[in-house]
Formats: structure tokens, sequence, C-alpha cells
């Protein structure tokens, strides 16, 4: 029995060491995360009951995997309900193999988050923010491609 448990434990340890902690975090949280003017910020926002950003996904882990290295940082805000905080959100994080942070979004009244994100966003997911201070910032609403994130996003660090 002992020895059941052992094997057990070894095959699961790279599992287990891969789920990410996925904090709470407001709108405030979210845009002061996005401060640094020397760096990228790819802010994509989901939920796991949203049928595109689901089908979207794999294009934010291969542009994690393209911008390793750079000065750009990734953020996958979760509009998921409380109930999936933190449990169900983070088994669907951990089967989808969710490269980049993920953080869950704890407000839940859009008049007071999304004019603090983005006042032209009308409230749909997927949405996906592009931002670098002090050069600029682009808001898409609906599902994106890896090759038109990393348009804007190379056009931000070449400070266009």
């Amino acid at each position: 029995m002992k020895r059941i448990f052992f094997l057990l434990a070894i095959a699961l340890a790279p599992v287990i060491s891969r789920a990410q902690d996925i904090r709470s975090m407001t709108s405030t949280d979210i845009m002061k995360f996005a401060a640094s003017p020397d760096t990228v910020y790819i802010i994509n926002f989901w939920a796991t009951w949203c049928a595109p950003c689901v089908q979207e996904l794999p294009e934010f882990n291969s542009l994690f995997k393209m911008y390793q290295g750079k000065p750009v940082k990734m953020l996958m805000v979760s509009l998921d309900f409380k109930d999936a905080y933190p449990f169900k959100l983070q088994g669907f994080v951990s089967r989808k193999r969710l490269a980049p942070e993920v953080a869950w979004l704890s407000e839940t009244d859009p008049n007071v988050f999304i004019p603090r994100i983005e006042e032209s966003w009308e409230g749909s997911l997927p949405a996906t923010l592009i931002i670098k201070p002090g050069v600029g910032k682009k808001f898409i609403e609906g599902q994106v491609t890896t090759e038109q994130v990393a348009r804007v996003a190379d056009a931000m660090m070449e400070g266009k």
C-alpha cells in the first residue's frame, strides 16, 4: 500500500506542480498590474462558459511562448461566476494547461469595472487589452489570433 501511494505521488507531482495559484483581482488591481512604461501588457478577459473564449486559449499559450524573455507580461482575467473561484477555475486552467498567469475578476458590477478597463468595451467576451503605458493601447472585442495580437504588441515594443 505504501508503495502504491509513493508511485502515485511521484506520478502526480508534475501535474500538481503545474497548478497555478489564481489570485482574485479588482479592475483597479488589473490596471495597476499594467503600469510599467517599459513593458507591453496583454490582458485577456474570458470565462470558462464562453465558447469563443475557450477556443482562443491556445492563441494565448502561443503568445506566452513567443514573448518569453521579452518585456511583455500577460494576464488572463476570468470573469467566471463566484462559485467557480477558485476550485473549478483552477481545475479548468490545469486541464487546458494555460501558461500565462490567470486571475479572477472579483467585481460583479460591469458599470464599475468596464469604464476602469476600457470605456469603449461593450461587455462582450472574449476581449483583449494590449497596452504599453506612455505609448498606446488597443482594445479588441471578440476572438483574436496570435498574429493579430503579436502585430500590436511588436509595434508597441518598438514604441509605435
